[in-house]
């Protein structure tokens, strides 16, 4: 069998790398048209981080997974094709901010539609609206060849950072496809992918629909408890409460559980705010403004915390930062993962910069110049400089902020970092990683999220 991914990203790489080492006897090709992002992949250094990534590509790299900008024949020898593309919010024109901008997967549908001569199972990798699979249809049907292709869901539920260990021991897998006998002899073909190393029970099928529904719907329902919990650290700070302490009362509790409670500047990344916001539009699309609006509040509150941690700092110090080092920790959305897309850090920067600011950042996987990207920043813009360190970036810094839960940044020596800071040094952990007790007892003043405010 010969499997073809197109779309080299944070999803298309290692979800390949590990079908090719879990299925040696199955060629995997990944292809892409960004010609650096493909030699990176074929590189010692992956355009990926990922805790356990590098080993598993290293294994099979050469053997039977192969990365490569030769698309058209890659898609002619697949029997299956995954279509792993970029599913951005739409920055323009009807659905502005909310709806998904579908125009790379309707180019990945026709160049499928040109270039193949056989029928083939096209897998939707993307997170992709409800019905998307309609679209892609019509696209395959309008070539005139007269192919009877199948489209499939399988949807991806990985957790950056954890993506490599999230992939070789999965929750679920869910493949939706046709209720047809064809669309059901595509499902099983893909299900006896998987099954080289997931328990077949683990494997769920449904109807298209669910399947591309199930995706939006789980990252919607992880988001709003982070949005929920975050709501509470705002009222916990107002009345002395600890919001650590309130998370594990109800997390205890069987019905809600304790995952997804822990308080934060705000939650990130590629999925949760563009699927929420999808998922607002879909419902406004088919008359459910209420739905839409409960839906769309997860984003406003998860906006508001992230701008009611930067007020925190500009109000703590003295109701202005103009001219004042910050030290910013972490850049990424989140440990062990390079990805900065939708970080709370680039709000909260972007907020100080605003207020005059100057930032010295520091993370440990994050190039200067994706934060530069991030920033909308001129090379060389003095108001923000980068840190090897923690300790350089705190050198002269009026306060730190922790943005990202990094390990390493509760492992610093902090004593160390509170003699080269100006006093009063203040800390504003927006992870709620550090020990607040111990930092208070250096000389500290801390502000935690959703603890009692000092």
């Amino acid at each position: 069998m010969n499997i073809c991914c197109i779309g080299a990203g944070y999803v298309g790489g290692p979800t390949m790398a590990m079908i090719a080492a879990k299925c040696p006897d199955i060629r995997v090709e990944v292809v892409d048209l960004n010609a650096a992002r493909i030699a990176a992949w074929n590189s010692d250094e992956l355009p990926v981080y990922e805790p356990g990534l590098d080993d598993i590509v290293r294994e099979a790299r050469g053997r039977n997974l192969f990365f490569t900008t030769g698309v058209e024949e890659a898609i002619r020898a697949a029997d299956i094709i995954f279509v792993s593309v970029n599913t951005p919010t739409k920055t323009f024109g009807v659905g502005a901010d909310k709806a998904a901008d579908l125009r790379y997967v309707e180019a990945v549908a026709r160049t499928i539609a040109e270039v193949v001569d056989e029928p083939k199972i096209i897998v939707e990798k993307s997170t992709i609206p409800v019905k998307t699979a309609e679209a892609i249809h019509s696209i395959l049907a309008s070539n005139g060849k007269g192919l009877r292709h199948q489209v499939l869901s399988n949807p991806e539920f990985l957790a950056e950072g954890t993506a490599v260990a999230d992939l070789s021991n999965p929750d679920r897998i869910l493949i939706g496809g046709e209720t047809t006998p064809e669309g059901q002899a595509a499902i099983e073909t893909l299900v006896g992918v998987y099954a080289h190393w997931v328990p077949r029970e683990r494997i769920l099928t449904t109807n298209l629909w669910s399947s591309e529904l199930s995706k939006l719907v789980a990252n919607a329902f992880l988001a709003q408890r982070i949005s929920s919990i975050n709501s509470i650290s705002a009222l916990c700070e107002a009345t002395g409460a600890d919001v650590d302490e309130v998370a594990r009362a109800i997390g205890t509790d069987s019905r809600i559980g304790p995952k997804f409670l822990k308080a934060s500047v705000g939650f990130g990344g590629s999925c949760f705010q563009k699927d929420v916001l999808n998922l607002v539009y879909l419902c406004g699309h088919f008359g459910l403004p209420e739905v839409a609006a409960y839906w769309d509040h997860v984003i406003r509150m998860n906006d508001w915390q992230k701008h009611r941690f930067s007020e925190r700092v500009v109000r703590t110090l003295f109701n202005t930062v103009t001219g004042k080092r910050i030290a910013i920790l972490g850049f990424a959305f989140k440990k062990d993962t390079n990805d900065t897309r939708e970080s709370a850090a680039i709000y909260v920067c972007k907020d100080l910069l605003e207020e005059r600011a100057h930032l010295a950042i520091h993370d440990p996987k994050v190039k200067p110049a994706q934060i530069r990207t991030d920033l909308a920043l001129e090379e060389g813009d003095a108001r923000v400089t980068f840190a090897a360190t923690a300790l350089e970036a705190a050198t002269g810094a009026h306060a730190l902020l922790v943005l990202t839960e990094w390990d390493a940044f509760k492992e610093l020596d902090f004593a160390q970092i509170y003699q080269v800071m100006l006093k009063p040094a203040w800390i504003f952990d927006g992870r709620n990683v550090l020990d607040r007790s111990k930092l208070e007892a250096l000389g500290f003043k801390v502000y935690s999220i959703g603890k009692p405010v000092p």
